[in-house]
Parts: structure tokens; sequence; C-alpha cells
């Protein structure tokens, strides 16, 4: 799996959300590859989206249409800036890989030095899904540098807060001091998902 997150701040969201609703109707029933989306605006007005495809190749090619260029240009108009986009090979699922039922979902954005270290923790399904049954899945996505962008599913947002009062054991709370030192996090409170 291949994985690009796209961010930017947005203040005109409706119209956004109209043009990724159109890129789904229009775009993506020819896009190959084309998995899923993640979707969804932040308090201070960013526009997160955690776009899944097969491979980079298919990203790529999908990128490289016409008609996906003409639907970027409309996409440009509607943000306040440009859009950053961080482009992920190395893709680890957490449990199903998240859901469509989700009612909340949290981005994170850090950095490792030790990426296996990082994808370790998350392989510790059976102990996560005991601990916090909040979570319904997830990806994490890592760049060549050790940046990562993680994507976790939950079942309502009141859920996962009551689920962060929960002390993790000692072990595990030592692999998340250090897979979260300096990350930041980007709620979306009102997500919305496609998939081919």
């Amino acid at each position: 799996m291949f994985i690009q997150m796209i961010q930017g701040p947005c203040t005109r969201q409706d119209d956004a959300h109209q043009l990724l609703d159109e890129w789904r109707r229009d775009l993506a029933p020819s896009a190959t590859g084309w998995l899923g989306g993640t979707y969804g605006f932040t308090d201070d007005g960013q526009l997160i989206g955690v776009v899944r495809f097969e491979s980079r190749e298919a990203a790529m090619a999908n990128s490289d249409r016409p008609e996906q260029g003409e639907w970027a240009a409309k996409m440009a108009e509607v943000m306040d800036g440009p859009m950053e986009f961080h482009d992920c090979d190395d893709v680890t699922m957490l449990l199903d890989g998240g859901s469509d039922d989700a009612g909340f979902v949290q981005i994170i954005r850090g950095r490792v030095d030790d990426p296996s270290r990082l994808k370790a923790m998350m392989a510790d399904t059976t102990q996560m899904h005991e601990a916090r049954p909040d979570i319904l899945g997830g990806t994490l996505a890592i760049e060549e540098d050790g940046s990562f962008v993680e994507t976790i599913a939950f079942t309502s947002e009141a859920d996962a807060r009551k689920g962060e009062q929960v002390e993790p054991p000692a072990d595990v709370r030592r692999e998340l001091d250090y897979a979260m030192k300096g990350a930041t996090f980007y709620d979306l409170h009102r997500p919305w998902f496609e998939s081919a």
C-alpha cells in the first residue's frame, strides 16, 4: 500500500468538501489502484486528507492524468495557501486499518530514528485492542527519513478521550513516549471517508 497525506489551510470548507465529493464521483472510477481516503478539517482550518493507493506507481499515474491536473487546479483555488504532500511507501496496518464507521479520527505526524521500533509497537494489536476498544484501527505511513503519518480511527471522540485516561503498562508507555516525542496531533471531529 502507498499513502499520501495532503494538508493545507482552507477556510472555504464547503467548497473543498464539494470538490472532493466531485473527485470521488467523477475521477475515482478511472483512478487505477485507488483504495480510499480519510478527510476532515482541524479546528484551526487545516484540510487534511490521507489517501490510499495500491502502490506509488498507481498514485503517480493518477497524478499524471490531465483530468487530475484540472481538478487539482480547482482545488488549489479554494485553498488559502499551498498544500503539503507526504508520500509514504512503508505502510503498516493497525487492526483492520481503520473504519469508515469511525466517529472521530486523529492524525499524528512525527519523526523517529528507528521506524522498526514504531512498527513493532503497532503490530501488538491484541494488547492494544484489549486496552483501547475505542480504537477501530489505523495506518502508520513512514517516509524515508523516519517521518511518519499515523491515522487512528475511533468509535467516537468521547470514547477516545475516555480511553486516553487509561494508563498503559510501563513498557507500552515507554514506547509511546518514544514514538510521540515532538509529534503533532490533528483532530478530525467530523471526518468523512471514501472507499473504492
